[in-house]
């Protein structure tokens, strides 16, 4: 090892969660140390257009509740959400914001006043009520994330950026111990610390086309199972159904257009004029996100197109209210405010991910996850439109907490680690795993389309050591590519925004719970309850 660094609290990852869980811990007077593999501001916390839901926490508001929420949760989860954990994070929702803006982040006010009014609240697909704050217009993750990066910097938080995070080490017990990384210049160095959260963000590059930056690359999902953690709910991948298509630019990261634009009043047409929710659902174009992605692919096939159209052409002042959307549009040529807009679906948000509670805690003594690597309950098997920015503030300071609390009782121990050598492990290449992705376990998946993936997957993988940041992402995406594959695979329904052609029905006897997956010492992915699913590498 060339170098070395320690702390009470190792955090991998800078965006909503990774950042709160910093502030709230060094409150808590715990030594911190934060690891991003690009710069502090990178990730997907500031692509976030919609907003953060949240209920008035006076709960004065005749139209909206905290039992609405939970409810509305609960819907668009399709019975697989932990209740009570989806009561506990959305409860605590109200105090999250009020320390957020306590740290400095300024939401858009209703009506004229700009300084003293009421937050202004919107409303998006699967909510009831308007208890979307916002920011900007639509630009609340990159507000949500100025104001945490100003306030770790502002409190000397060390951040380490440009640090790849390669294996976490475990001690005594299988106790976590801190992790192997690499600097900007790829020399390896150990990080010593007796917890670890995992904040690291989505699996977007898993596939061709995302709403996801270059960083989301599932290593927390990978650095996990390879610690003995299990996943769940991996099969989850939500489509958001508007991204702005641009013909032969249907690869990497897509402008998003967000959720809030249906929300103000626009609708959904194909390319013949027709409405596409209409006699889909109750809730029409504000129907949850599974059941739009699922109703734009569908419509997409049967119009012979590869888009569909969103109409906001009627929103008054939609440059002003939407300026990130307007931007995104002006630059593809588009006048959203006097012609349609082409969108179709692309990969998202990860509902599933690291096994853990509440508060942050994993099966693995010292690691903690919070944020999209995490599986709380909360989602089940489809997000309800800006929970997640909530369940990142949330969650990512309970973590912290829950740390200080399981050191001051001597739950967690400091253990010393020998010398560590950068571990090898199966490879993909990235461009040919997008594609067999993209191809297989999108919006509509099979048996014979997964099982092809799989064997396309193991066909092409080699093993190499992780001496590279790119190696490292791609050890990663391999991993959690076969990994969410098997749940797929497992799960022979069709629920939430898991859609199998083959089972198109939603299976409540069998399938009205989780899928856990875990490796063993040989590399074995387990599912609890049904043993093997497949091997990983």
């Amino acid at each position: 090892m060339t170098w070395e660094a320690g702390a009470d609290l190792l955090v991998v990852g800078t965006g909503v969660a990774g950042l709160t869980a910093a502030l709230r811990a060094r409150e808590a007077g715990l030594r911190v140390l934060v690891v991003s593999k690009d710069s502090v501001s990178a990730g997907n916390t500031g692509w976030a257009q919609g907003g953060i839901a949240v209920v008035r926490p006076d709960e004065l508001d005749p139209g909206d509740s905290l039992h609405k929420h939970v409810e509305d949760t609960l819907t668009a989860g399709v019975g697989l959400c932990a209740p009570e954990a989806v009561r506990e994070i959305l409860a605590d929702g109200a105090e999250a914001i009020g320390r957020l803006r306590a740290a400095g982040a300024e939401f858009d006010r209703a009506g004229s006043d700009a300084v003293g009014g009421a937050l202004a609240r919107t409303r998006e697909g699967g909510h009831q009520a308007f208890r979307v704050i916002h920011a900007g217009g639509d630009a609340t993750g990159a507000e949500v994330q100025r104001a945490l990066v100003a306030a770790v910097r502002g409190g000397g938080i060390p951040v380490l950026e440009e640090h790849c995070v390669v294996e976490l080490l475990r001690g005594e017990g299988g106790a976590i111990a801190g992790a192997l990384a690499m600097d900007s210049r790829s020399r390896p160095g150990v990080l010593h610390a007796p917890a670890v959260l995992l904040a690291t963000g989505g699996l977007g590059q898993l596939y061709a086309a995302t709403t996801n930056p270059e960083v989301s690359t599932a290593d927390g999902v990978a650095l996990a199972l390879r610690a003995g953690a299990g996943v769940a709910d991996l099969e989850f991948v939500q489509f958001h159904p508007t991204v702005l298509y641009a013909a032969g630019e249907a690869r990497g990261r897509r402008p998003l257009v967000t959720e809030a634009v249906r929300g103000e009043g626009a609708v959904l047409l194909d390319v013949r004029g027709d409405r596409v929710m209409d006699g889909v659902h109750p809730l029409g174009d504000l129907a949850p996100r599974d059941v739009v992605s699922a109703a734009i692919t569908r419509r997409a096939a049967e119009t012979g197109a590869e888009h569909v159209f969103l109409d906001a052409t009627g929103i008054p002042g939609f440059a002003e209210r939407f300026p990130t959307v307007h931007a995104s549009c002006r630059e593809a040529g588009i006048d959203p405010s006097s012609e349609p807009i082409p969108v179709a679906s692309a990969a998202h948000y990860s509902c599933g991910g690291v096994v853990s509670d509440v508060d942050g805690r994993t099966a693995v003594t010292g690691l903690y996850a919070a944020g999209e690597v995490a599986c709380t309950g909360l989602h089940g098997a489809n997000r309800l439109a800006s929970n997640s920015l909530l369940e990142g503030l949330v969650v990512g300071g309970r973590a912290a907490s829950a740390v200080a609390k399981d050191l001051g009782r001597g739950l967690l121990t400091r253990s010393s680690v020998g010398e560590v050598e950068p571990p090898a492990f199966a490879v993909v290449e990235r461009d040919l795993l997008q594609r067999t992705m993209s191809r297989h376990a999108g919006i509509g998946r099979s048996e014979d389309g997964m099982a092809e993936a799989s064997a396309v997957l193991d066909r092409n993988s080699v093993v190499r050591p992780l001496r590279t940041r790119q190696a490292v992402e791609d050890a990663s995406l391999t991993l959690t590519a076969q990994a969410l594959l098997a749940a797929a695979r497992l799960r022979e329904e069709s629920r939430g925004c898991h859609r199998r052609t083959d089972f198109p029905e939603t299976d409540d006897l069998r399938w009205r719970r989780s899928a856990v997956l875990r490796l063993d010492a040989s590399g074995w992915l387990f599912h609890a309850g049904t043993g093997i699913a497949r091997t990983a590498a």
